[in-house]
């Protein structure tokens, strides 16, 4: 078992070290992107399915509350993965594959970012959530797996992690919202570290 720990800890720690020493850039133009909106009073929406949609809400919560910013103000971002009421209303009568894009067209205005989720890149619902962000006037930034998929052609910018194995790519998505959520708050927040 300390074998199979070791290769799955190094496997881990290969495919984060091959996307940041390609694409460290990337997650720094997403960074300013979003620091940008809330500078603006814009906010981000952000969505994904299963473990996506907890990384969602762990990213919403850090921009809402705090992340190593203390006593800073709230920043608006909302993961569309928590309502209950209205993602099964919208599944029940409108489809699945819209439970996004509906909260996209609710909620969405110009000037606002979509954090758009998906290991495989071709979730139907981002997909349309994309779409819908892009018609709607808003910034696309994904955090995409694979090849980026479907989604990775509706986005402003792709960060896309390059790997068949969705655990893999999940720790890497892991790591790059703990850095967006950083260089935010170091961008909107100078100094407000104690």
């Amino acid at each position: 078992m300390l074998d199979q720990i070791s290769s799955i800890v190094a496997d881990s720690l290969e495919v984060k070290r091959r996307y940041f020493a390609e694409h460290a850039a990337d997650v720094e133009r997403a960074a300013a992107l979003i620091a940008a909106a809330f500078g603006a009073g814009a906010k981000l929406l952000i969505c994904g399915n299963g473990g996506s949609a907890a990384d969602a809400q762990h990213i919403a919560g850090e921009f809402v509350n705090q992340f190593l910013c203390k006593e800073r103000r709230a920043l608006p971002a909302l993961a569309l993965s928590t309502d209950g009421g209205v993602l099964t209303c919208i599944a029940n009568d409108t489809g699945f594959d819209k439970i996004f894009a509906r909260q996209v067209e609710a909620f969405g205005v110009s000037g606002d970012v979509l954090l758009a989720i998906t290991t495989s890149g071709n979730s139907a619902n981002i997909v349309a959530a994309a779409e819908q962000a892009r018609a709607k006037g808003l910034k696309v930034v994904g955090l995409l797996g694979r090849d980026g998929g479907r989604v990775r052609e509706l986005c402003d910018l792709a960060l896309v992690i390059q790997s068949d194995d969705t655990q893999r790519i999940q720790e890497t998505h892991n790591l790059i919202g703990h850095i967006l959520c950083d260089l935010v708050e170091q961008t909107l927040f100078p100094g407000g570290r104690k």
